[in-house]
């Protein structure tokens, strides 16, 4: 049993996200094709799925999950305390959840399912951050659906010499379906549209996205980070650099400003080559599952390192 003081801390630590808080919402006319995903591990573990074609107007996250699994909760009710079995403990080891590829701000009992939500839960070990504000393992969310039940416009913010990059990502979410915009690089994309940076870690350093991943993981969520010479330095979930990417290497990885209160992707490298691989590794069969994403020509690692990766 966890000391009281130690478990107050640890409630305010891992946010409302994972609270059940609420007693659901009201039945409206309900929505259609929304998935839930359990995994364990930031992704690297599959402990089921769901699919709902027509989904109740009364479907909330948490009546979703238990529809589809197990549950069970800790704290008076205010933690998922197990999925199937699969339970957090006093290590630093809770479940999240996200939806459409965003930390989720409120209770999952208060939080309703909008047409075409994946729903995300993953148990992992938060001993180097309390917060992964966005992921990149549900694309094409959140460009598709948005966020809320609310879909934004995206923009896309290209520096001048990734242009066949830029074009790449392009292409990928438009046959998403998505409307694709374009500005200068380092605009910002505002609170009322998506932005997805792609230029080399050089150029898009300005970015305010950009400036949390140099800070590391505690201030991104995002387990790389790019060290002196161009070389991408990868973390394990202990917060430990186990591995560093040298010549041509790219990264795929989403974070967010607290201003804004919504994602920014980063499609990113050590130079152009890089860029150019991360950009073909914006694929749905690629990224599932992943909270982020190192490439070095066609090989892929998942992010955090996982033991033998």
């Amino acid at each position: 049993m966890r000391p009281a003081t130690r478990t107050s801390l640890t409630l305010a630590a891992l946010l409302t996200a994972l609270m059940v808080g609420g007693c659901g919402l009201g039945a409206g006319p309900g929505t259609r094709n929304a998935s839930i995903e359990v995994t364990g591990n930031f992704g690297s573990t599959v402990y089921g799925s769901a699919t709902e074609r027509r989904v109740p107007g009364s479907e909330t996250v948490m009546s979703m999950l238990q529809r589809h699994f197990k549950v069970s909760t800790r704290y008076g009710g205010g933690f998922v305390q197990s999925i199937d079995g699969h339970a957090g403990s006093s290590a630093r080891r809770d479940w999240f959840y996200y939806v459409n590829g965003i930390l989720a701000p409120s209770g999952a009992a208060s939080t309703s399912v909008n047409h075409g939500d994946h729903i995300w839960w993953d148990l992992h070990d938060w001993s180097l951050t309390q917060s992964v504000p966005a992921v990149v393992g549900s694309y094409p969310e959140p460009f598709t659906n948005g966020i809320g039940g609310k879909q934004l416009p995206t923009v896309l913010d290209c520096a001048t010499n990734v242009r066949r990059a830029c074009n790449i990502v392009a292409r990928a979410l438009r046959r998403a379906g998505v409307k694709v915009g374009y500005q200068l690089l380092g605009a910002g994309s505002g609170s009322q549209s998506l932005a997805l940076v792609v230029g080399t870690w050089k150029e898009i350093q300005g970015v305010i996205a950009a400036e949390l991943v140099a800070g590391g993981p505690t201030k991104s969520g995002i387990y790389a980070q790019f060290a002196g010479g161009g070389g991408l330095a990868l973390f394990n979930p202990a917060g430990r650099v186990v591995r560093t990417l040298h010549g041509s290497v790219g990264l795929v990885a989403a974070t967010e400003e607290a201003s804004i209160n919504q994602p920014t992707w980063l499609v990113t490298g050590s130079d152009v080559s890089g860029v150019t691989a991360a950009a073909a590794a914006l694929t749905p069969a690629k990224l599932h599952n992943h909270f982020a994403v190192a490439v070095q020509g066609t090989r892929l690692l998942a992010l955090p390192l996982q033991p033998g990766s």
